[in-house]
């Protein structure tokens, strides 16, 4: 399989980063043990085999070791009970050192040479004697990694306001930016209770039909531009995009109405304006 290469997640809906399969025959589903920066790590093939994009990414890409087994498998059933108990073991010193942070979550790798601890605060945070005190308990590599609230709904899951399980959580692998002008531009609330996830953020589905919007937006006339009406000239003062209607304040009689898209004829001076 030499010029392939798989791509290989370590968490359910996690990034996906891309190995050299070598001679291994290698189908998504898979386990695998790959060679990482942090070292061995036990991982599941979600991608390919997919050809290279370059020699230079061919050069850079890390060997998958082998395909996992039985013993693999307990191995990483031993570590999820050992994270847990590094979490109590944490939060305790955390506590005791009276440090304004939030651990989150924590990762053992596969070989057992590191542990992260993933936290979140409100800003940065002189950890250096709480690393001291859980290298002396766990007399292994320590790492403490600072994550956002969108990267701590991600790894604690949940669900949203829609009743469904969190999309970060079961299937978007990245974050991609969110506006509130995504919000404005599909007429929804700008109450943040209703576009705001449970980490507090713009909601991520708010980017999902947004592309949509923009395009069909693209023949509606700008709110506050001058129309003409079958009962003459009017002001925009709404715009229901799903629904191809307007809401138009008319200046004689001065009454607002809503008329369909292909009624109305804009203004010479207003697209001019525009």
């Amino acid at each position: 399989m030499t010029g392939q290469m798989v791509g290989v997640c370590f968490k359910a809906a996690g990034k996906v980063y891309y190995f050299d399969p070598g001679n291994l025959e290698l189908k998504v589903g898979d386990g695998v043990i790959v060679e990482t920066v942090r070292g061995l790590e036990f991982g599941t093939v979600v991608t390919g085999p997919l050809p290279h994009k370059g020699e230079e990414q061919e050069q850079a890409l890390k060997p998958v070791i082998r395909k996992t087994d039985e013993d693999d498998r307990k191995r990483m059933e031993e570590l999820r009970a050992k994270e847990k108990h590094a979490f109590k073991v944490c939060v305790d010193k955390v506590a005791a050192h009276g440090l304004p942070m939030k651990v989150v979550s924590v990762d053992y790798t596969f070989d057992g040479n590191k542990i992260v601890f993933y936290f979140t605060a409100e800003g940065r945070i002189d950890f250096r004697e709480l690393v001291r005190d859980l290298a002396a308990v766990f007399r292994t590599r320590i790492e403490l990694r600072q994550i956002g609230v969108r990267d701590e709904a991600k790894m604690v899951g949940g669900l949203g306001g829609c009743g469904r399980e969190l999309c970060c959580g079961s299937w978007l692998r990245e974050f991609t930016p969110v506006s509130i002008r995504m919000a404005k531009d599909q007429n929804l609330s700008l109450n943040p209770a209703k576009i705001s996830g449970i980490c507090g953020r713009l909601m991520c589905c708010l980017k999902y039909e947004n592309d949509t919007y923009e395009d069909a937006r693209k023949g509606f006339p700008n709110v506050g531009s001058t129309v003409v009406t079958p009962k003459g000239e009017g002001k925009v003062t709404g715009i229901n995009i799903l629904k191809s209607i307007l809401t138009v304040e008319l200046k004689n009689p001065k009454v607002q109405e809503e008329f369909k898209l292909n009624e109305i004829k804009t203004c010479c001076c207003s697209r001019k304006r525009g």
